[in-house]
């Protein structure tokens, strides 16, 4: 009678921490569900398998090159394995197979140089590859041309030539690094991929963008726009985007060699339309002014000499 009492209360103690542990995996979910984020205008998206969908008619042709080439490459796999393992299921030794016995096959050393060889340059010159590549590093005939300075951890920009030319600013973080790298505390979506001074520019204009980099090497990535381009010290590239669609577009240096705080050198781009992209540089260029204004009447030699006596 003693053994079946201490056999229901183990059965009962095992009940209890079975039920547990499901009470604490649903709370554990609840916890992680209140967090759980929405998909981005412009990238990212949630579950996202594809690239980012494309804004641009270089980033098009990237996405059909990346998916024709992704079916090149399984149809291959598949031409491969399949007379590998056709081979070792009809000439087994269990069926009466006997291992050829050579040394070497110039055939086979030709064919296994010459197929290859002729699949790369069928993708190169057959398929739009070759033409892609020029593509993107066709620069000429800018709309807009805007020079992007990578630092630790920051993009400076400077608005060089056509309209808003002369505009200059930093791109930092929105949040507080602390909050951006440690907080667990989402307060929207995108709260962590902000930045406090967006690039702008107007839509359905050509964009060169004219990259160089402060101290480590950084890179100008946006994934919908078709635009990575490195910056790197000591150099000048240059890269250039179309967006054909008005919204908000993100992207962030994807170059590690930048160091520890890469994830804080965010890039946010707002295409809008030719008129607030006007209203933008108005406002811009009078910010600026008085800005400029502020800086030189407190921070000229006479000023301060001046204010000095005054106290």
């Amino acid at each position: 009678m003693m053994n079946v009492s201490k056999t229901m209360s183990k059965l009962t103690q095992l009940g209890t921490q079975q039920t547990g542990a499901i009470f604490g995996f649903l709370a554990a979910w609840a916890s992680t569900a209140a967090y759980a984020v929405n998909d981005l205008p412009g990238g990212p998206a949630v579950r996202q398998l594809n690239l980012h969908s494309a804004v641009t008619k270089i980033a098009e042709d990237q996405l059909w090159l990346h998916w024709y080439l992704m079916i090149v490459c399984i149809a291959i796999f598949v031409a491969v394995f399949g007379v590998m393992f056709y081979s070792i299921l009809k000439h087994r030794k269990s069926v009466g197979h006997k291992a050829a016995n050579f040394h070497e096959s110039t055939a086979v050393e030709i064919a296994w140089t010459i197929v290859p060889f002729v699949i790369v340059i069928v993708i190169a010159m057959v398929l739009p590859a070759t033409k892609l590549l020029v593509a993107q590093k066709d620069t000429t005939s800018a709309d807009l041309t805007i020079k992007a300075t990578g630092y630790q951890w920051k993009w400076g920009y400077d608005y060089l030539t056509g309209d808003g030319e002369g505009i200059s600013f930093f791109s930092n973080l929105y949040s507080p690094r602390s909050r951006a790298v440690d907080s667990i505390t989402a307060q929207s979506d995108s709260y962590r991929l902000e930045v406090d001074n967006p690039v702008v520019v107007p839509v359905n204009k050509k964009i060169r963008m004219v990259l160089a980099a402060n101290d480590a090497i950084h890179s100008w990535h946006i994934p919908a726009l078709g635009v990575k381009q490195d910056a790197i010290p000591g150099f000048v590239r240059d890269t250039w985007f179309n967006a054909q669609k008005i919204g908000t577009y993100r992207g962030l240096c994807s170059i590690e060699a930048c160091g520890a705080g890469r994830a804080c050198v965010l890039i946010v781009v707002n295409v809008v339309s030719d008129g607030d992209y006007r209203i933008w540089v108005e406002g811009k260029k009078k910010d600026m002014a008085a800005s400029a204004g502020v800086a030189s009447k407190f921070q000229t030699v006479g000023a301060l000499t001046q204010r000095g006596g005054k106290s």
